[in-house]
């Protein structure tokens, strides 16, 4: 159920962006404990010039493989999440090479009522996943 958004520098071929998505889902399985074929993943390619990924003074110096991922998801706790980052970052290293100073990950949390998987109807509130 967790939507995940993923943003990268034009450049990479398919197999190297099939990676990011496969392995990114089976952590957020992994950590999260969402069932099988709850998988909502959109990748946003930008030009270079499109992403400034700065930091706020933590030293890190990026290089243009920076993967920057927002996450929407009911609520996490912090043992999931900091699993999440840990293994997210471990998992992108060894399958396709990321260095971990290029991850970057935001999360968000929002409710029940948040949520429509289609047809207009809230189904965490009004149907078969109350």
């Amino acid at each position: 159920m967790p939507l995940m958004r993923i943003d990268v520098i034009k450049g990479h071929d398919e197999k190297y962006l099939q990676s990011l998505l496969d392995t990114s889902y089976q952590v957020l399985l992994n950590t999260f404990g969402v069932p099988e074929g709850d998988r909502y993943q959109i990748i946003t390619q930008h030009e270079p010039f499109e992403m400034n990924i700065l930091d706020a003074g933590l030293g890190i110096q990026r290089s243009k493989d920076v993967v920057v991922f927002q996450i929407t998801t009911r609520y996490r706790n912090v043992t999931q999440k900091r699993a999440f980052y840990e293994q997210l970052a471990n998992g992108l290293k060894l399958k396709i090479g990321l260095d971990p100073k290029d991850l970057m990950i935001s999360l968000s949390t929002n409710g029940d009522s948040d949520w429509s998987f289609g047809y207009g109807k809230a189904q965490f509130i009004d149907g078969p996943l109350h």
